[in-house]
């Protein structure tokens, strides 16, 4: 997929350089499909410390992305931000390719 694209947004990419620089030096994003529920996709990332055979990978924003070939062609174009509110915070991904089909609300889904 040559032309896949992810977006981290500024927080979300300083939250991400925050635990790559914790863990160690040439680790990467891996972000993954983790399943499906009745609100559409649920995500999932982690730090990585290889690439697959297969895997498409790319930099944005500073960080390496490392995401399986099923994964890209749904998180295509997607971008993931950070957010902290009243409710807590945490990693979400705001996906044009995924139609909401139920109130849980819209296209922005936590990573676990």
């Amino acid at each position: 997929m040559e032309s896949f694209r992810i977006t981290l947004t500024e927080r979300a990419a300083r939250k991400i350089k925050e635990y790559l620089a914790s863990e160690g030096e040439g680790l990467a994003l891996r972000v993954f499909i983790a399943g499906q529920g009745c609100c559409g996709y649920k995500y999932g990332m982690a730090l990585d410390d290889e690439a697959l055979e297969g895997d498409v990978v790319i930099h944005n924003n500073g960080v390496k992305i490392v995401v399986d070939k099923y994964s890209a062609q749904v998180l295509d174009n997607s971008e993931i931000d950070y957010i902290e509110d009243e409710r807590g915070s945490g990693f979400t991904v705001k996906n044009p390719n995924e139609q909401s089909t139920c109130s849980c609300g819209g296209h922005h889904h936590a990573l676990e």
